[in-house]
């Protein structure tokens, strides 16, 4: 891997950050594909990325907007390996629901195969490694709304959704099978000399670098597990049982480059087995883990968090990979302790 340049896009999400200090961990050379310069000066003052002094192997590029023709093209000059974690989606709130198709399906479907097109017409390029969703292989309805006994490996399949759709979180996962079938389709025509591999992960739960502010911590799939530890309701409703560290997922997306694991495959990113995650544990983890926020009253925990149980069966990544993943109380822990050092209040 020396002196192998990684292109990683959506670097300053919760993911993208972590791959990023994983990937210069793994010895690669990074070109991270932000916004703004404004936002890889955000990236560049993470404490861990400071520590790490990477010089000249963080570089950047600008691509202001990812859903144009042609955005990647001069991103990926010179690079052998591409990490695509941006999420082209546009959040639904505000739109009706004849536009999802426009706003979120069509747009996820044109980032991810944009990216391809532009790999495909430049060469040195070895590896594409993807950040899809569980939600792109499990059916909307056995996934939010049924009680299943399946038990959902990486090798289920489901056809594209049609609409009309009941929610905007219904599109995003339309919007994803239709990013994974579309990745599939590209290979299958234009059978480029580098390969896939699709990183599928549930609800990530983690530390983020790039939230300075505690008010924040909630923000995104962080919610799920760390609201009710604030007092309040998650918002979501009865939600999947399906977790995994952040952690665990940038070091997949970092792994996935090693020319001995086989390309063209799916891997599922769960942690917990079939058995899955309880939401509501992380108020009992919290109260063994950090006794004196919660006798203080900084950490309320005394929210609530409904599970909706769902079986998912990731043990062929932690087989291929080599590695187990992160348990639900490492997940909260993590979040946990950020909020606390954010707060400037004792981690213990």
């Amino acid at each position: 891997m020396a002196n192998e340049l990684v292109l990683i896009t959506g670097g300053t999400g919760l993911i993208g950050i972590k791959t990023i200090v994983a990937a210069l961990k793994a010895g690669y050379s990074v070109r991270a594909a932000v916004r703004s310069q404004a936002k890889f000066n955000s990236i560049l003052a993470t404490p861990t990325v400071k520590a790490l002094a990477p010089g000249s192997r963080l570089t950047s590029v600008i691509v202001p907007d990812i859903l144009v023709d042609h955005a990647f093209d001069e991103a990926v000059k010179g690079v052998q390996y591409i990490l695509h974690i941006a999420s082209p989606i546009i959040k639904g709130e505000g739109f009706t629901p004849d536009q999802w198709e426009s706003h979120l399906i069509q747009p996820a479907l044109k980032g991810t195969v944009g990216i391809l097109e532009s790999a495909y017409k430049t060469t040195g390029i070895k590896r594409v490694v993807i950040t899809s969703s569980e939600i792109a292989i499990i059916p909307w309805e056995e996934f939010i709304v049924k009680e299943v006994d399946t038990v959902f490996d990486d090798t289920y399949q489901i056809p594209i959704p049609k609409g009309p759709y009941s929610h905007p979180f219904e599109a995003y996962a339309a919007s994803k099978v239709h990013s994974l079938i579309g990745t599939k389709d590209f290979i299958a025509t234009k059978k480029p000399k580098w390969d896939v591999i699709n990183i599928m992960p549930s609800f990530v739960i983690g530390d983020n670098e790039l939230v300075a502010d505690p008010k924040l911590i909630t923000d995104g799939t962080n919610g799920a597990a760390f609201a009710q530890v604030l007092g309040s309701d998650s918002g979501w409703g009865p939600t999947p049982g399906s977790s995994v560290h952040v952690a665990d997922v940038a070091r997949l997306h970092v792994e996935a480059l090693n020319p001995q694991i086989e390309g063209g495959q799916n891997f599922l990113a769960v942690s917990g087995g079939e058995h899955g995650t309880v939401w509501s544990d992380a108020l009992d983890i919290v109260n063994r883990n950090f006794p004196k926020a919660v006798a203080k009253g900084v950490l309320p925990n005394n929210g609530t968090s409904i599970t909706k149980r769902i079986k998912v069966d990731a043990s062929r990544t932690e087989k291929v990979f080599g590695f187990k993943f992160l348990s639900y109380e490492e997940q909260v822990k993590s979040v946990t302790k950020q909020y606390l050092e954010l707060l400037g209040e004792e981690v213990a």
